[in-house]
């Protein structure tokens, strides 16, 4: 690592993450003359949300996603129109980065240009790992399972600290991010390798690091998924996920991490789609919850930032006789400061409709939605004027992605994380005849076992847990597997579990890297030589490869329990 920017980074070291980071450069190009600009920064947020017309007070509470490479007209329109508070970058949306930075140049140059001149919130998910919404060339990472593994809290503030620095070079302001949810349910898909543990404790100093690095880059945390989605069995994109635990224990394990991380200057969260029975006694989903939103979050745990919520058309917002508009009416009602609506335009220019028919008849939801107003322009004021984030990105990008040093760091973050699990056959060695097969889900996978193991033998089946040839993928693994000396197999998930199980009678033969989420190893006892990586990139499988071959020594501990 580049000693410029690890002195930089020490203070937070030296103190476990506490300190604050100065601030990014100026402004911009585009300075306009318009209010945002021109007040005063302590009078600014007081005097610009006393002065906003209903659309401007409606508009900074809404953040909305478009379809295309390049921003729609009619997204511009809400910008230009509707004085829009934000907008949502998604895997669609980017064609090359060059591209990206100029679709988001030219949206804030057009919030710009509005009466207020109020900047947006250009926000993603760039969570590290699995979840990465900006690829084409941003720097891939091993993931916060793997942070956890590694257990350092230098990895997780570099993590953040990298993974930040791209987005701003890109103009993108808010990162959806750190994942804080405890992955304390093994059935948990959803959440899974996006958490760091499973235990609260590791969980919060390492969100608090990966906080203090993604603040150093300028770039506003958004800790998800509020209040906790790492005891849910269900995804709550397609269901809404019913959390059956009583308010101390979620207290003591889920909001530890918000605990931490609020005392420390958290500016914004993310609120799940999730029931509390126990807690609530009904199923209202917690982004529509005012106890969970305004009595917990903003009460007890004293949270003064933005609440922001988790997409809108989901179904796990929803409910019988709830539509979208109606559900983005009572998480603003609740206590959310901001919803996102990202897919649909149709239901976009619905929920804009009634929101704004409600807001016109009820004094009670203005007043509401002026308080978020404040809450947006009070971040707004620091991210843009106190710290001068670059409103308008570099057009060429000027080397900012990746950023410098990234790569290299990240290969050796992926390296610290691998762990054995099991070491029967360790080191692996293959002798001038031995016949092994490599099976796996991952090009890169059988790609790095192609590098190691150039006379083996190769067999590829479907990462996806349901497609019609599941059985056809079984049978052949059965049927070729029987006639290798050492089968070396990745395990990733529950579609690669069903195959591996098939191989249970050829278990002194097996070799299992295991990579995501290291639970599936929970239902193969039987398994006798097992490495755990994290990523699926290939500096993750190279350092799985080479603590088989006995290159070196694992250094990283589970990070989830794997007991029954």
């Amino acid at each position: 690592m580049e000693p410029s920017i690890l002195r930089r980074l020490l203070p937070a070291l030296a103190l476990a993450c506490w300190a604050v980071f100065p601030a990014s450069a100026n402004p911009g190009a585009v300075n306009p003359s318009r209010a945002f600009w021109e007040t005063p920064p302590a009078a600014l947020p007081a005097s610009l949300a006393a002065g906003m017309s209903d659309e401007e007070l409606l508009g900074q509470s809404l953040m909305i996603g478009y379809l295309g490479e390049a921003p729609s007209g009619e997204l511009l329109s809400w910008i230009r129109r509707r004085s829009l508070g934000g907008v949502k970058i998604f895997t669609r949306n980017v064609d090359t980065l060059e591209g990206l930075a100029r679709a988001i140049r030219g949206m804030q140059e057009e919030a710009a240009r509005t009466r207020l001149g109020i900047p947006l919130f250009i926000s993603t998910d760039q969570e590290g790992g699995w979840v990465r919404q900006v690829k084409a060339g941003t720097s891939e990472t091993p993931g916060n399972i793997a942070l956890g593994a590694a257990g350092l809290p230098r990895d997780a503030l570099l993590t953040g600290y990298y993974i930040g620095r791209e987005l701003a070079g890109l103009g993108i302001n808010m990162n959806f991010a750190p994942t804080i949810d405890v992955y304390s349910n093994p059935s948990a898909a959803v959440i899974g390798p996006r958490a760091f543990s499973s235990d609260p404790r590791s969980t919060s100093l390492l969100a608090l690091a990966y906080f203090r690095g993604l603040a150093a880059s300028g770039v506003i945390s958004t800790a998800k998924h509020y209040p906790g989605h790492g005891h849910a069995d269900r995804d709550s994109h397609g269901a809404l996920p019913v959390v059956q635990i009583g308010i101390e224990e979620l207290w003591e394990r889920e909001l530890l991490p918000y605990r931490v991380l609020i005392r420390e200057g958290l500016p914004a969260i993310m609120t799940g789609h999730l029931a509390y029975p126990r807690i609530l006694g009904d199923l209202t989903p917690s982004s529509r919850s005012p106890y969970l939103l305004t009595g917990l979050l903003r009460g007890r745990l004293g949270f003064r930032g933005l609440v922001i919520t988790d997409d809108m058309e989901m179904t796990g917002a929803l409910g019988p006789g709830v539509d979208t508009p109606r559900a983005c009416l009572e998480a603003l009602q609740a206590g959310s400061d901001v919803v996102l609506v990202s897919h649909t335009p149709e239901l976009q220019e619905k929920t804009w409709a009634f929101l704004l028919s409600r807001l016109r008849a009820d004094p009670t939801f203005r007043a509401r939605l002026q308080e978020s107003a404040l809450r947006v322009l009070e971040l707004k004021t620091r991210v843009f004027r106190v710290e001068g984030f670059p409103v308008h990105p570099p057009v060429p990008l000027r080397q900012a992605v990746p950023a410098p040093g990234a790569r290299e760091f990240f290969a050796e973050s992926a390296l610290r994380s691998a762990t054995l699990v099991k070491g029967e056959r360790l080191p692996y060695l293959p002798g001038p005849r031995e016949r092994v097969l490599l099976a796996g889900q991952f090009d890169e996978f059988l790609a790095q076992g192609l590098r190691r193991f150039p006379r083996a033998d190769t067999l590829s089946f479907s990462y996806l847990p349901f497609y019609s040839s599941r059985a056809e993928d079984k049978a052949r693994a059965r049927r070729l597997a029987a006639s290798y000396d050492t089968i070396i197999f990745c395990l990733a998930n529950y579609n690669s579990l069903e195959v591996l199980q098939e191989l249970s009678p050829l278990a002194p033969r097996l070799i299992v890297i295991s990579t995501l989420s290291p639970v599936y190893l929970r239902e193969v006892p039987w398994v006798r030589t097992a490495i755990a990586v994290y990523g699926t990139g290939p500096v993750s499988f190279a350092g799985g490869f080479a603590v088989l071959a006995g290159d070196f020594r694992a250094e990283g501990r589970m990070p989830v329990s794997l007991d029954p």
